[in-house]
């Protein structure tokens, strides 16, 4: 057995459910059998709720990011607080790219940092990692830190967020541009990484990516709609602390550091179980979605 099996089965012999003599978990498996400990819970002022019109009438929960791009993150809850979002609509469905929604020429609501700062990567100082101990094509190394997927630059002494599937990030004209927040878009295909520290990432769509990615296809250039009625309406967004506590959907995510993270990580790295041939001996950063789950329904 090589040394990454050996942490794999060291990992999970800690896991109620799950004893090493087994046959190899699946990473649902080794989710599901994860302990209390292993979890922690988003705040509610981070939950974003995206209320879709239109045929779906789906509602999309967006996790925020602060400690990444504040200043980002920041308008956004103005905006949200203004309803600066509502009755706009998703004005672009790119294939295999994004979607995109809102509404950057109604006027700003009062507080809004029309030119936040380029809040593309930051710094490591404070920030515990974990690493994923594989090669990278886009960043020196490679992990989790809060939570969220990163590329990392021990030289440089920064840390930002990928463009992994479901991530949000800021819309934005030309640089110097930053874009405010009032333009957001959603990674629905090949996580476009050639756009990490090239634009604001302020969250990931947790719930309801689905509602989304399966919107038809805008038939003008870079998939924008070619008429405003292709467009499905954007309803009403939330935070989640806005709505009375016993409404408020209630989301946890596994905390990274943890022997119950560790083994789901080895597995998505080296499938075991008895579906597959070969492991693949290795995982992409954005192979390892981290898990979540809802509390209360």
């Amino acid at each position: 057995m090589n040394c990454k099996m050996r942490g794999v089965w060291a990992a999970l012999a800690v896991l109620p459910g799950i004893a090493a003599a087994a046959p190899a978990p699946t990473p649902v498996e080794i989710v599901a059998a994860a302990p209390a400990g292993a979890w922690s819970t988003i705040p509610a002022g981070q939950l974003m709720l995206v209320d879709l019109g239109g045929a779906s009438h789906r509602r999309v929960t967006i996790q925020l990011a602060p400690d990444f791009a504040p200043v980002h993150v920041a308008n956004i809850r103005r905006l949200i607080a203004a309803r600066a979002f509502e009755h706009t609509g998703v004005a672009r469905v790119q294939d295999d790219y994004v979607v995109q929604w809102g509404d950057a020429t109604r006027p700003p609501p009062a507080g809004l940092v029309a030119h936040p700062p380029a809040e593309y990567e930051r710094t490591l100082r404070g920030l515990a990692v974990t690493p994923l101990p594989m090669p990278d094509a886009y960043a020196p190394a490679v992990g989790f830190a809060l939570g969220w997927p990163v590329g990392i630059d021990r030289a440089a002494g920064s840390a930002w967020l990928a463009h992994c599937y479901g991530m949000v990030g800021v819309g934005r004209d030309m640089p110097p541009d930053t874009g405010s927040g009032a333009e957001l878009y959603a990674v629905i295909g090949q996580a476009p990484r050639q756009l990490d520290r090239n634009i604001a990432l302020v969250g990931r769509i947790i719930d309801g990516i689905d509602a989304l990615d399966t919107l038809p296809r805008g038939s003008a250039a870079l998939g924008f709609y070619a008429q405003a009625s292709e467009r499905t309406p954007i309803l009403r967004v939330r935070l989640a602390s806005e709505l009375p506590p016993g409404e408020r959907p209630q989301w946890q995510v596994m905390r990274t550091g943890t022997p119950a993270f560790s083994a789901y990580v080895q597995a998505r790295a080296n499938r075991r179980d008895p579906f597959y041939v070969r492991p693949a001996g290795g995982v992409d950063l954005c192979n390892v979605p981290l898990p979540v789950r809802r509390m209360n329904f």
